[in-house]
């Protein structure tokens, strides 16, 4: 057995992604066709760049960027946490993204290096049934989009958009019916595989823009022009030490919105050319991408205060107060298109490959992804999503949970193994391998993750709403400083059965 090393890597490059390599030693409880090491790696920087834009350019993203400039900041001060808090993730992405890059595996079978063969199911699990919520509160926030269009072409709809006469489990028949179109489109994109999703994206971000651009210069011209539009979206009321308090919220409020697609961002990582490749349409995708649709947001926001005489943060909510009909068709479509690309990059795919980690030779990809979009369904997250409450809670949960489990990766990848991977290793039972530990799992990493996830969570329900909104890096420095200091203060003998080093 050898370990990866980078010119190993460099040959998988090509022109296919996809071509997986299935060894005839690998267990097959271990394996299938669609978490083995690719063969070949094909994604570039714009790639990336398109990921990143898809992730960003959606109604859930334009609510986060627009809510931050109302906490009371001067804008020039929202921006500037913006910026940290977007480079932080951009960061924290590169280091995720290594060890799924390296060895062409997605999260949940990089996560074996640091839990052990059978032990990453724990992680793996942990961020599927995150992702089935989110991917149905996303699916939500798509259909809502397709019911203003709806209302708008055909007024005599409206009764049917009403939860007392036609309303079942908390929604609407025509609530229903959009949620149903959306689900079954996305299921249709993901079906066609990762080739099919890497063009979906590719088109998402770039047509959002145009829409933005448009709509922007639309209100700002009806408001008489840009003379007219106020950047602060609400009253200045913090200054000094204050204002820098607030700000390091705001920061902490943009890694914990990315938390979900930054953990499992080796699930597109690993079809990367290079690291070279990734970081770049990181760097392009994050830091650039999200400083222009944010100054995009505040001004499009900004702008609805002189055109309608208040401020709208909803870009649905903007569009439908426009008169024209075509303008209105277009827009919605847009937005809807968007949101699908996020859910679908961030929501569908990585409980595929999650699930299918938990049981490879009966969950195919695709079985996983399914089961990911029937569970949607089942948790009825239009009744998540009405209660601001509930999503507040939701949000800094599931921080608390992703937390630690970056930080356990983290740790073990760089400081521990020294980014060195045997990756014929990641694949068998057999006793002396490398990510083998005791019966599969390695009971410090998980250890690790319960003891963040726990302090963090506490943090969540008994303490304060500032507070819970740093359970991300509670959970993460925690689940980091449990797993290093457990590597290094264990006696020798406890050690042995958690060996982190041989191989």
């Amino acid at each position: 057995m050898s370990e990866l090393t980078a010119p190993v890597v460099a040959e998988h490059g090509g022109n296919v992604a996809g071509a997986a390599i299935v060894k005839p030693g690998y267990d097959p409880r271990l394996t299938n066709g669609d978490l083995a090491p690719l063969e070949r790696q094909n994604w570039k920087a714009y790639n990336f760049f398109a990921f990143w834009m898809s992730d960003v350019h959606s109604v859930g993203g334009y609510l986060t960027a627009g809510s931050l400039f109302a906490l009371g900041l001067a804008a020039w001060q929202v921006l500037v946490a913006l910026l940290v808090g977007i480079t932080i993730v951009y960061l924290l992405c590169n280091l995720v993204a290594k060890p799924s890059q390296l060895t062409g595996t997605p999260y949940p079978v990089a996560s074996r290096v640091a839990f052990g063969v059978l032990g990453a199911n724990v992680p793996a699990v942990i961020r599927g049934l995150i992702a089935v919520a989110w991917y149905g509160i996303q699916t939500y926030l798509a259909s809502q989009a397709l019911i203003v269009l709806g209302l708008k072409l055909w007024p005599g709809l409206a009764p049917y958009a009403e939860v007392e006469n036609y309303g079942f489990l908390g929604l609407h028949l025509l609530g229903w019916v959009a949620f149903a179109i959306m689900w079954v489109v996305q299921a249709l994109v993901f079906w066609r595989g990762m080739e099919a999703i890497r063009k979906f994206i590719d088109f998402c971000g770039p047509a959002v823009y145009v829409v933005m651009f448009a709509l922007a210069a639309y209100l700002i011209v009806q408001a008489g022009g840009f003379g007219n539009v106020s950047l602060n979206l609400a009253e200045v009321e913090h200054s000094g030490l204050g204002a820098l308090g607030v700000m390091v919220v705001a920061v902490a409020l943009v890694v914990s919105y990315f938390s979900g697609p930054m953990l499992n961002y080796g699930d597109f990582a690993r079809y990367g050319r290079t690291m070279g490749e990734v970081r770049k349409g990181n760097f392009l995708g994050l830091p650039i991408n999200f400083m222009v649709f944010s100054v995009l947001v505040v001004v499009t926001a900004s702008a609805t205060v002189p055109v309608y005489g208040e401020l709208i943060t909803d870009p649905v909510e903007t569009v439908a107060r426009m008169d024209s009909v075509v303008a209105i068709v277009l827009a919605c479509l847009t937005f809807t298109v968007a949101t699908v690309g996020i859910n679908i990059v961030a929501n569908f795919v990585s409980p595929a490959f999650d699930f299918s980690h938990v049981a490879p030779q009966k969950i195919s990809w695709r079985t996983g992804g399914m089961i990911a979009a029937i569970g949607s369904v089942l948790l009825t997250p239009w009744n998540l999503y009405n209660s601001p409450e509930t999503i507040h809670y939701t949000l800094d949960t599931l921080g608390a949970f992703i937390g630690p489990l970056y930080g356990v990766l983290i740790a073990d990848f760089y400081l521990i193994k020294r980014q060195q991977i045997v990756v014929d290793d990641l694949f068998t039972m057999d006793e002396a391998g490398t990510y083998h530990y005791r019966k599969g799992v390695n009971p410090l990493a998980v250890a690790a993750t319960v003891s963040g996830a726990l302090l963090a969570l506490y943090v969540v329900f008994f303490t304060t709403a500032t507070a819970a909104a740093f359970s991300w890096f509670i959970g993460a420095g925690i689940g980091f400083a449990v797993y290093w200091l457990g590597r290094h203060t264990l006696p020798a003998k406890a050690r042995a059965t958690v060996d982190l080093t041989r191989s």
